[in-house]
């Protein structure tokens, strides 16, 4: 019985190479927007915090109860 012999012929490709992504895990991309999200939600409320200390420092009671409004919506649960 004969021994068959393949032969490989390789030829430079001459189209456009195509680099593969990985794509990033859910677990990942879940953790990371959490992060995020508490991140903002820790600024938001500390800018109204200020706005209310400052507005009540000035005595200004417009301003107080127009960001009292909105910070109530931090400090609810």
């Amino acid at each position: 019985m004969k021994k068959e012999r393949v032969v490989y012929h390789f030829y430079p490709y001459e189209g456009n190479v195509l680099n593969a992504k990985r794509e990033i895990s859910f677990e990942i991309k879940l953790s990371s927007r959490m992060i995020l999200d508490e991140i903002c939600f820790n600024w938001n409320k500390k800018m109204l915090e200020e706005k209310i200390n400052s507005s009540i420092q000035k005595g200004n009671k417009e301003d107080f109860e127009k960001v009292r409004e909105r910070y109530l919506q931090y400090i609810w649960e």
